[in-house]
């Protein structure tokens, strides 16, 4: 797979964020055609010659060393997220002609589903790179329920962002919430650009959603930690909740990734939490043992 569009786009679209005060340059020059640094300010500020940088914009970045990108990324001001898919990028070019790959779905080990059932006060699940919820506890499901509400197997946090209308009034800021969605799936493009299953999922939200389509044009990225969210669930309101994520790595299975929600102690949210787990344990028992099985997928 050719990925030179994506390192072009890639690169010109972090040259352009980029003032010359910001980067420490005087300014002038002339007028200027575009935003942002010029192709041969990146070079100067890299230490390489405009020739060669404008030859790694337009794609050709095979065998360029690590000091070399490490450089490129500091004159173009990456944050670690950037640094990484651009370091994927370059991997994923050394090794241009491989086939599309269909992943076998990963096999969530009985011990990580014990785990993720003990945790009875937070809300727990495992997603692979892709997004899908490859395995959940009750309350994790009953956070999600609205998206489980779509009998497609796995359930998918992107596809429910964008093709769900659900999904508007579930996140309170749903634009900050598919922004990091897309980047999310960006990143993991980056890591993955042979996953056939991965590509899929970017081209049906291109083809059917506008609002993806503008988010995946602009190759933002991120690496997802910890921070906060706050939902509307439509059984109990409002839920201000703290997340943390784990890398969980899965033999034969890559990385997969294990989030926990939280609310804080005493707080409003804890209870409409525990008034979750209360509407969960009535309605989940025949539900929750369903949402990760795969006997529904569609093509």
């Amino acid at each position: 797979m050719d990925n030179r569009s994506d390192i072009r786009d890639f690169l010109a679209s972090r040259r352009a964020r980029i003032t010359p005060e910001q980067a420490g340059l005087l300014p002038g020059g002339g007028r200027r055609r575009v935003p942002g640094l010029r192709r041969e300010e990146v070079a100067v500020l890299a230490g390489v010659s405009t020739e060669w940088y404008t030859r790694l914009e337009k794609g050709h970045i095979a065998g360029v060393s690590e000091d070399v990108l490490e450089a490129v990324a500091r004159a173009l001001q990456l944050d670690d997220a950037e640094r990484t898919y651009l370091f994927d990028l370059a991997r994923a070019a050394a090794k241009p002609n491989r086939t599309p790959q269909r992943r076998s779905k990963a096999q969530i080990q009985p011990q990580v589903q014990w785990m993720l059932d003990s945790m009875t006060g937070s809300a727990a699940f495992v997603a692979n790179g892709r997004l899908d919820i490859l395995a959940t506890n009750t309350l994790g499901w009953a956070l999600h329920s609205p998206m489980f509400d779509d009998p497609r197997r796995p359930a998918n946090f992107a596809r429910f962002q964008f093709l769900d209308p659900q999904a508007q009034d579930y996140y309170s800021d749903w634009e900050k919430a598919a922004n990091t969605t897309v980047a999310l799936l960006r990143a993991e493009a980056g890591r993955r650009p042979h996953d056939a299953q991965l590509r899929e999922l970017v081209g049906e939200l291109s083809t059917v959603s506008e609002e993806f389509r503008t988010r995946w044009a602009a190759h933002n990225v991120r690496i997802h930690h910890n921070g906060a969210k706050q939902f509307h669930h439509p059984a109990v309101g409002t839920l201000e909740l703290t997340y943390h994520t784990l890398d969980l790595p899965i033999p034969d299975s890559g990385k997969l990734a294990l989030t926990i929600y939280t609310a804080e102690p005493g707080s409003p949210s804890e209870d409409a939490l525990k008034l979750l787990a209360s509407w969960a344990a009535t309605t989940a028992d025949a539900t929750t043992a369903d949402a990760t099985t795969p006997a529904t997928d569609r093509p």
